[in-house]
């Protein structure tokens, strides 16, 4: 059945997946939609003027145009949902029968307070919904997270109407990556074809970015294909999508072909090969590039450069970039700073990376996390453990999460300090109320089996409340294979390989090197044997040094 009328499209899905976003405005509503909602200053000073006037005038003189003028002055400065409701329930007492464009500044003012209930009411309530009606609540109901109720409307008003405009349309592809409707995308698609007898540039971007997003890339070729001039936004969507695939070479030829640049489509060219190892130095090239063309950089520019400067082990292209930073006038956004000082911290320059922390107007739990993580990895556990006490002792700061603490396990699982990791490991949820997960128990037995301790990294396991994942197991089966433990070893390697039958080819080569280091041969064949068979391939080892101002080699 078609989605956008089928009422099984109404079943709610356990989870909802959203792709990366371009950095793109989101279309606009048709002109009558906008009509309703930019006509008079967003001051709290009209909502009380508004209020005055409708108490103090008559029941009998107030008119729907009165009403409709008290609504319009306060609709794009909304006041609270009680004020909202009042202004409501005056025009309800009044015995008025408000006109269609009066409904929806009503409506419209019930979404801004966010209730949405009472705007379906109001909606609900209209004798013939008007298209802005329907589109208004659309757009509000995918702004407050109800994805499911916003494709209901759009399925009403094809159902009553047979004919979608081009909002509605770039809603329901919105909504098909919200929902994961990968069909809902196609279904669009065909109406596209079947209706428009023009090519229109925003709803045919806006079907490539879903396509793109919803992990169908060539149904997105396709859409470009069919666009006889593509935009920039249009090219950028198909880029971003090529990127996530690692097609690099298709990319670069859109890029290339394209007649007009702008910052976002380089944005997308510096991100999309910032995120390997082997393409980090095409990202620094087109950041040079971007700013021979005199596009000044983003946030989002420095934080993929300074990612790939972290890729590349390379602090003296991070710090020409830090400068960059600076002259981009982007240094005080948290997000510069945060990848900053992973940079640092990544490349070693620790001490450089906690200037940058210190020199911060504001940090967010990144912020702190990026700092406590970088002093682990350099081995500066004292300073990790120091910091998150500091985290911790804010009155009014920011919390550690999940990922602060997994930072902070980390360090003492490196320094080896057993103690202050089960502190650190049983104040999560007795000081922060966040229960472990999979990653901290893998950590701590990472921590014990370092410390030597294999037996009781063991009955750790044995005692996670749920099933442990591969992970746990793999930690455990690296502990046991350190100090000599085969019988454990034996254990942790059955479950590794039911949980993981081919993705851990380390888990094999751990347990296949303790039997060879016990004298067993035979074993050592069989598990060599069930590598074949799985096709679990021995992945080579590779080492990258740096000398003085020389790139790394291998």
């Amino acid at each position: 059945g078609n989605i956008l009328y089928s009422p099984a499209s109404l079943v709610r899905c356990r989870s909802c997946s959203k792709g990366p976003h371009t950095q793109r405005p989101e279309p606009k509503p048709p002109a009558s939609c906008r009509a309703a909602g930019g006509e008079m200053q967003e001051t709290n000073s009209h909502w009380r003027h508004s209020c005055s006037v409708t108490s103090r005038v008559p029941r009998y003189l107030r008119t729907a145009a009165a009403l409709a003028a008290a609504v319009q002055s306060i609709i794009n400065a909304p006041p609270p949902r009680r004020e909202s409701q009042s202004l409501h329930a005056q025009l309800l007492k009044s015995g008025l029968r408000p006109t269609a464009d009066l409904s929806v500044k009503i409506l419209i003012l019930h979404l801004r307070c966010g209730s949405h209930r009472n705007a379906r009411a109001v909606f609900d309530g209209m004798p013939r919904p008007t298209g802005a009606a329907h589109n208004y609540l659309v757009a509000g109901y995918f702004r407050l997270g109800l994805p499911w109720e916003a494709l209901g409307i759009v399925r009403r008003l094809a159902a009553s109407t047979g004919r979608l405009d081009v909002f509605a349309l770039s809603m329901a592809l919105k909504l098909s990556v919200a929902l994961a409707l990968p069909r809902a995308a196609r279904e669009v698609h065909a109406r596209v074809v079947r209706s428009l007898a023009e090519f229109d540039d925003i709803l045919f971007a806006a079907l490539v970015d879903a396509y793109v997003k919803n992990a169908s890339l060539g149904y997105a070729r396709r859409v470009y294909g069919m666009v006889p001039k593509p935009s920039v936004v249009c090219s950028t969507a198909l880029i971003v999508g090529c990127m996530n695939q690692g097609l690099y070479r298709d990319a670069e030829a859109i890029f290339d072909g394209m007649e007009e640049k702008d910052v976002v489509v380089y944005n997308a060219m510096v991100e999309g090969y910032s995120k390997t190892e082997e393409t980090a130095e095409s990202s620094l090239e087109v950041f040079k590039a971007m700013q021979r063309a005199r596009f000044r950089p983003t946030v989002s520019t420095c934080v993929s450069v300074l990612g790939a400067c972290s890729l590349l082990s390379s602090p003296e292209l991070g710090e020409q970039v830090h400068c960059q930073v600076i002259k981009s006038k982007v240094i005080s956004d948290i997000k510069a700073g945060s990848a900053l000082l992973d940079m640092y911290s990544k490349c070693g320059r620790v001490e450089e990376g906690r200037r940058v922390f210190d020199g911060m107007a504001e940090r967010n739990v990144i912020t702190w996390t990026s700092m406590i993580d970088g002093y682990g990895k350099n081995g500066l556990s004292d300073e990790a453990l120091l910091l998150l006490e500091e985290m911790r002792g804010q009155q009014r700061g920011v919390r550690p999460n999940h990922a602060t603490f997994l930072s902070a396990l980390s360090a003492c699982a490196r320094a080896g300090l057993l103690s202050r990791g089960q502190e650190v490991f049983q104040s999560m949820e007795r000081d922060c109320s966040l229960k472990p997960r999979m990653e901290h128990y893998a950590c701590m037995v990472d921590l014990l089996g370092r410390f030597g301790s294999v037996r009781q990294a063991y009955d750790f396991v044995r005692g996670i409340p749920t099933r442990p994942n591969s992970d746990v197991w793999a930690a455990l089966l690296g502990a046991a294979t350190l100090h000599g433990d085969v019988d454990i070893a034996n254990v942790a390697s059955r479950e590794v390989f039911e949980l993981s039958r081919a993705g851990r080819p380390g888990a094999y080569m751990a347990f296949s090197n303790t039997l060879a280091a016990a004298g067993k041969w035979d074993s050592v064949h069989q598990v060599r044997e069930m590598m074949k068979q799985r096709g679990v391939l021995k992945d080579a080892a590779c080492s990258w040094v740096g000398s003085d101002n020389c790139p790394p080699v291998n």
